[in-house]
């Protein structure tokens, strides 16, 4: 079965590089990070043993813009850093081959932000390609990644020292990577693995880094509560390889509170159509011929759902637990979580992707439209 892991969703906040004439915040400063990773594969599920053979390396290459706090967002978070990395594995195996790795991602910085040692943990989400995807012929060994474009998120939690020499500094930490192609085609295991990584950062400003950030008052906020509904969809396959990919549907409808600046809280209900579940179920029939409890007709299932919404400016992060209420087939767990982004565009409207799942199994990736009142 499929390893859950969070798809792309590369939708960043605009950047503004205009400055106040009184009270100027300091010019942006970019920096590169060049390192080299060595680590593990792990054993997510006994399936994937024999596709651990060696220790992965590779690198990992970014490119990094710190903020100051002009925004409201960045000083609630401790003027995290946006940027985009390119990573590359070899994972010392001919039948999973290598992957490329291009993410878009944020460095949260754990400790006060005017320190000269940093910790900073980093989480980036993109694309992976891998050189050597399932092939019922040539590669059926290969469980793990059933095509070659894949999805991937990555953490990072390392030490960062900036200008040791000159504006070229060190970083070191340990890394967990994760891709698989969340469902879309089967086989799709997915491969995770951890290391560790150390190497150089170099900064493109001749400049010191300017020690004043921007802080403002952290006045209380409030909101009534608001009422999300929400359309989404995508294409799928069952755990059957070549069952073929299939159209789904998602309607939600849930109400939210703003707890805070950051958070709200939902509470929710889901309607899925999985037409995926129709031929899953005549196998089923033909396989269990005794059991008569399943009706291939019913291919819809209705949840009940909480959630948390974290929110980073424009862009915030969901999180779902459900339970479907309405279960005609027993096809994975009654229980499922969904994890995802959103973009607003403007007060109301957003765009959204996700990725459900049972525990460590994913069953679709979910791209949507919805509007928030």
């Amino acid at each position: 079965m499929k390893k859950a892991t969070l798809i792309l969703f590369l939708l960043f906040s605009t950047i503004s590089f205009s400055q106040e004439k009184e009270n100027a915040l300091p010019e942006r400063q970019n920096y590169f990070q060049a390192e080299y990773y060595y680590g593990n594969i792990l054993k997510h599920q006994p399936t994937v043993a024999h596709l651990i053979t060696g220790h992965p390396e590779g690198f990992i290459l970014s490119w990094n813009q710190k903020n100051y706090g002009k925004e409201a967002w960045e000083q609630h978070y401790n003027y995290p850093d946006f940027g985009v990395s390119f990573a590359y594995q070899d994972y010392k195996n001919e039948i999973i081959g290598k992957l490329y790795s291009i993410y878009g991602h944020y460095n949260f910085y754990l400790l006060n932000r005017e320190k000269k040692n940093q910790l900073i943990l980093r989480a980036g989400i993109g694309l992976a390609y891998n050189t050597n995807p399932y092939d019922k012929v040539t590669n059926n060994k290969n469980i793990a990644f059933g095509t070659k474009i894949n999805s991937s998120t990555y953490l990072r939690l390392y030490y960062q020292r900036e200008n040791i020499i000159k504006n070229i500094g060190l970083n070191a930490g340990i890394t967990f990577i994760h891709a698989s192609n969340s469902n879309v085609k089967s086989p799709n295991t997915g491969i995770n693995t951890w290391g560790a990584t150390v190497g150089l950062n170099y900064n493109l400003s001749n400049e010191n880094e300017p020690t004043l950030y921007t802080h403002s008052v952290k006045e209380s906020y409030k909101e009534p509560i608001k009422y999300n509904f929400a359309f989404r969809g995508g294409v799928n396959e069952s755990e059957i390889i070549g069952s073929g990919l299939h159209p789904f549907y998602v309607f939600s409808a849930y109400a939210d509170k703003r707890i805070s600046r950051k958070s709200a809280l939902q509470f929710g209900t889901d309607i899925f159509i999985s037409p995926f579940l129709k031929n899953y179920i005549e196998y089923w029939q033909v396989n269990f011929p005794n059991d008569t409890s399943a009706n291939k007709n019913d291919i819809s299932r209705v949840s009940l759902f909480v959630g948390h919404e974290l929110f980073f400016n424009k862009i915030s992060l969901i999180t779902q637990v459900g339970y479907y209420v309405h279960y005609p087939f027993p096809y994975e767990a009654r229980y499922y979580e969904r994890l995802g982004l959103k973009r607003y565009f403007g007060d109301k409207w957003y765009a959204a992707v996700s990725l459900k799942a049972h525990a460590a199994n994913a069953e679709t990736v979910e791209f949507g439209i919805g509007i928030r009142i």
